[in-house]
């Protein structure tokens, strides 16, 4: 989902405001931290508006290369660090993109988003340019999404509002979520939100992730037990990372073991569905309904047939896509550019050889 042809990098969770917990890298913890103070840094130009102030506190006498409706405002040739906030997606993103690749003695990049599995970040990192993301910047927002399409599906909404449209009085029983079982495959800053929520519904849950920790909120099985947990899930919702582990994870084999009745909503990566299985899914009647934000292809094909099954609600990958998970990445950077310039490590930084982002595992 490269964000230079405008797709979405947004998705998928560190939120200093809200206490949710952030990952620390050693990696370079200390590398270029006397480079590091002369450099200047390339921002959107309301970026820069808005946290003047506390930029030249975090980083006094750097100059800001800023990203503005009409262009470029400065020269590329001293970029060393790079903020690629929100407010430049998704109709800047391009520009943005170009214009960090075209920085030579570009150093790092920090992203609002919570996954970095678009094949540009691979490229800045194979360049040796460090990147850090916002995993949890928008966990809140993407679990409430989440839950918006667990209501939804529980209530027949999309019948609903077809009635309404076609002034059909029409009375039927809705689905309870009160002692429903609802199943979170991972446990990130997005289904550990998910997970809060759900009990606070009275609902039965159970997460999956790759190793219990034991301070989850809800009950927790490792990734090994997956169709353990499908079989007896009414609401399955995935908040995965995008890996060579998590890629097409749910397929066929997947949706025959889940119940007839059990639903499937998608706020993590599109790529962890096998996206014709679901189709064949949902119209053959294997499960009842799917709720996605995310997709294989972005944006979602006119030709997709996931745009007209009935029993499916489509959203475009704007779960995060909120002002306030915005500010929290804002936040992340700012504390990420002071730990730079002192020459300490960096929240959320990837790993050159990693093979994903675990953003939410």
């Amino acid at each position: 989902m490269p964000p230079a042809s405008a797709s979405d990098p947004t998705k998928g969770p560190g939120e200093p405001s809200t206490g949710v917990s952030q990952k620390e890298s050693n990696a370079g913890s200390k590398a270029g931290s006397q480079d590091a103070r002369r450099g200047s840094i390339l921002l959107s130009r309301g970026f820069v508006e808005r946290h003047a102030s506390e930029l030249s506190k975090r980083a006094p006498g750097r100059p800001f290369v800023e990203l503005a409706d009409d262009g470029l405002r400065g020269s590329l040739d001293d970029v060393e660090i790079a903020f690629f906030s929100g407010d430049c997606y998704p109709e800047r993103a391009p520009d943005f993109m170009r214009a960090a690749l075209s920085a030579s003695n570009l150093r790092w990049l920090h992203t609002f988003s919570a996954g970095v599995d678009d094949a540009i970040f691979r490229r800045l990192l194979e360049q040796g340019v460090r990147v850090s993301h916002s995993s949890g910047a928008n966990a809140v927002a993407v679990a409430h999404c989440a839950v918006a399409s667990l209501l939804a599906l529980a209530r027949d909404l999309p019948g609903r509002i077809a009635d309404q449209r076609a002034h059909r009085w029409t009375r039927q029983r809705a689905r309870d979520l009160e002692g429903a079982t609802l199943g979170i495959l991972g446990l990130g800053p997005i289904g550990l939100e998910v997970a809060r929520i759900g009990r606070s519904l009275r609902m039965q849950v159970i997460g999956l992730r790759r190793k219990a920790r034991g301070d989850e909120p809800c009950e927790t099985w490792t990734l090994e037990r997956l169709h353990d947990l499908l079989a007896i899930a009414d609401y399955v919702v995935a908040a995965l990372p995008l890996t060579p582990e998590t890629t097409r994870l749910l397929d066929g084999a997947c949706f025959a073991r889940m119940k007839p009745d059990a639903a499937l909503i998608n706020v993590g990566r599109g790529g962890v569905v096998d996206e014709a299985a679901l189709v064949r899914a949902l119209r053959d009647g294997v499960i009842r309904a799917a709720a996605l934000d995310v997709f294989e292809v972005e944006p979602l094909p006119e030709d997709s047939p996931l745009w007209d099954l009935p029993n499916v609600i489509v959203t475009p990958h704007g779960g995060g896509f909120t002002l306030m998970s915005h500010r929290h990445a804002g936040e992340i950077f700012l504390e990420n550019l002071g730990r730079y310039v002192r020459g300490d490590s960096l929240l959320n930084e990837v790993s050159a050889g990693a093979k994903g982002v675990e953003a939410d595992g």
